[in-house]
């Protein structure tokens, strides 16, 4: 039986989850402005105003899906506590600071799976585990930097097609009105995906608290709570990560910044509406190599792109362990 916390303590706990919440839109402004941003569409200060929007309101136009898979998918909503949630948060946050402060676009969504794993299994061994979840979370993290990666590709292809008897003039100034249209769907998929994560976690909070009357589900305030939470954090940017995704694995043009967008925001609706938590990094970042690529191979920084994959690899272990390790240390110090 899971011990119920002094609400005080269950604030503070909630609080460290909206914290992960605004570190992930920190952490991930980059998904959704650094094309707009690298191509001068848009200037910096007006490019997370613009993301910060649509984050909010993704509520709107998705179900709950990610969030029930998170809260319940993971590992076994039965045997989550406030120490599970608490070494997950740990293991996540760590991880997602690490990879923010050396500038690597790593992913927010698999620290946190990881964190619930390595918590979670620090807690239950691997019982604990819902393999059919965590399974197709992992092949996710294949999938959608490749079906973003093909989809932009596609685009170029098809954009390159109809409008090969345009000028270039004529064609920059129409893709740079229509990079407000993908921008916007890009912040919408990653505001609809990356924002119920947290939801996920404070739901099954309250309902290891027993708070949740009717079973599982996601309350309206736990829902606004955590968009605000992830607008606020895009809107403080992170810039070290808009550096690395919008120059240095590949130079791009207003056109190339549509079709990343666009072949990135099409992912994630359709894994978003799946109730598949993926990450926006992965996929933006195979969207913007599917249009390096579409150029010339060589227009692709290969080297960039290897590290920002080694750093995809070591994510789910490293917060892995570091939950597993703070879920030993707050229950030693209970």
């Amino acid at each position: 039986m899971n011990t119920l916390l002094p609400l005080y303590l269950l604030y503070g706990l909630i609080a460290v989850a909206l914290l992960f919440d605004f570190l992930n839109g920190l952490h991930d402004a980059a998904n959704s402005i650094a094309t707009i941003v690298s191509t001068r569409v848009l200037r910096p200060r007006y490019a997370v105003i613009w993301a910060a929007f649509f984050n909010f309101i993704a509520f709107l136009f998705f179900g709950l899906h990610v969030a029930k898979t998170i809260g319940t998918g993971i590992v076994d909503a039965q045997i989550v506590d406030p120490q599970v949630i608490f070494g997950a948060l740990c293991g996540a946050i760590a991880w997602n600071v690490i990879t923010w402060l050396a500038g690597i676009p790593s992913s927010s969504s698999h620290a946190l799976v990881g964190g619930i794993v390595g918590a979670g299994t620090a807690k239950a061994g691997l019982s604990a585990i819902v393999w059919s979840g965590l399974g197709k979370t992992l092949f996710a993290i294949v999938l959608s930097p490749m079906v973003g990666l093909l989809l932009a590709l596609l685009l170029v292809l098809i954009v390159s097609w109809i409008f090969s008897r345009t000028t270039p003039f004529v064609v920059d100034s129409a893709f740079r009105w229509l990079q407000f249209v993908s921008a916007s769907m890009y912040s919408l998929g990653h505001g609809g995906n990356d924002a119920q994560k947290t939801m996920g976690i404070v739901a099954v909070l309250l309902y290891s608290q027993g708070l949740l009357e009717g079973g599982f589900h996601v309350p309206l305030w736990v829902v606004l709570t955590c968009q605000a939470a992830m607008g606020l954090g895009t809107l403080f940017g992170g810039w070290r990560i808009v550096h690395t995704m919008g120059s240095k694995i590949t130079r791009l043009t207003p056109m190339q910044g549509f079709c990343a967008e666009t072949g990135g925001a099409i992912t994630l609706f359709l894994a978003t509406w799946l109730g598949i938590p993926v990450s926006t990094t992965h996929t933006i970042t195979g969207a913007i190599v599917g249009v390096g690529a579409a150029r010339r191979t060589s227009a692709v920084r290969w080297g960039v792109a290897g590290n920002i994959v080694t750093a995809w690899v070591f994510t789910l272990p490293a917060s892995g362990l570091i939950a597993a390790l703070a879920y030993g240390a707050i229950s030693l110090a209970r």
